[in-house]
């Protein structure tokens, strides 16, 4: 048995200073802050200058989350970074942050689960902290999907934003820290949100203007219907494994993807809005970055107490979903 457990020890984000909101939108593309608001919940998101590199939030958010922990770069073991839109398919977006913040004694690869990506980063960098093999895993969800978005597209411009959250993980005591975790994929679903790269196929060309083939594109409603089934079935199936009720839940942070996900969500799961974590009425969809970015927030406001019962729920392209239970040991 070990005399430890993995957990939180340090957070971190990065939201850029440009403001896209409902209104600026009714001047781009047809559509009204209404109807945005009133289908999604999001009143405005955030979008990164055209001139930066999106591997720079990552690297902000990075250190935050360093500094918070205590440590230095020098004592990150491994880079862990999830992202839909890196600046690079090679080097990779971790490789990038670990060079911008010096963390020179770091390997560093990307994991893309697409929005389920913090989850799945969180579930594999564990294992390497449970076995010894490295102390201390910094993760950065670092997402930059305004770069992937046609504009001219009101139903996907109005979803969309940028930022970036980051964690270090490493040992806390046992009472505290990752109690367990869930990460599934059903590829058979996946064509129901696509961003091509290096093959476009014909099919793909059609479902979007010429000019536009390597933007996001998603199927509204069977990802709806997906992702609504998908976060409470993985909510109720981690709290399952880790022996606890959902009336023991002190905060859900869910992928914050459109509100009428989280409420009907929320609803199946018997929730209180007390219990659920929403940003995103200012920062639009971030994809993977939402659960750290909303983390921290709620960590920087003093919302979260030691020994707080957390479960981050995320679904997202692949088709893809994850849960995680944790006590919170900060």
């Amino acid at each position: 048995m070990l005399d430890f457990n993995v957990g939180i020890i340090g957070t971190g984000k990065y939201i850029p200073d440009k403001i896209i909101s409902n209104h600026t939108l009714e001047t781009m593309v047809d559509t009204t802050d209404e109807w945005i608001t009133r289908r999604t919940g999001i009143k405005e998101r955030h979008l990164l200058e055209e001139d930066v590199p999106s591997y720079t939030m990552g690297a902000i958010a990075a250190k935050q989350a360093i500094s918070d922990a205590g440590i230095t770069p020098e004592d990150v073991d491994l880079i862990i970074a999830t992202t839909e839109a890196p600046d690079y398919l090679s080097p990779s977006m971790a490789c990038l942050i670990q060079g911008e913040i010096n963390a020179k004694n770091a390997a560093a690869f990307d994991v893309n689960a697409a929005c389920t990506g913090f989850v799945y980063a969180m579930t594999i960098a564990q294992q390497f902290i449970q076995t010894g093999y490295y102390k201390h895993i910094l993760i950065v969800s670092n997402e930059a999907l305004s770069r992937i978005v046609d504009w001219k597209n009101r139903s996907t411009c109005i979803l969309f934003g940028d930022a970036a959250g980051a964690i270090v993980l490493g040992k806390v005591d046992k009472e505290y820290g990752i109690k367990e975790s869930y990460i599934a994929s059903f590829g058979d679903l996946g064509h129901s949100i696509t961003i091509p790269c290096c093959f476009v196929s014909e099919d793909e060309k059609k479902k979007r203007r010429e000019g536009m083939e390597h933007t996001i594109w998603q199927d509204g409603s069977e990802v709806f219907a997906f992702a609504v089934r998908a976060m409470t079935d993985a909510t109720n199936l981690v709290l399952e494994k880790a022996g606890i009720s959902i009336n023991d839940v002190d905060m859900v942070v869910p992928h914050q993807a459109n509100l009428r996900i989280i409420n009907g969500a929320a609803k199946r799961l018997g929730l209180n809005d007390e219990q659920i974590c929403v940003i995103l009425q200012d920062t639009g969809n971030i994809s993977s970055a939402s659960i750290p970015v909303a983390l921290d927030i709620s960590a920087k406001n003093g919302k979260l107490k030691k020994g707080d019962i957390l479960v981050f729920v995320a679904f997202g392209g692949g088709l893809t979903c994850g849960s995680l239970c944790l006590s919170w040991g900060k």
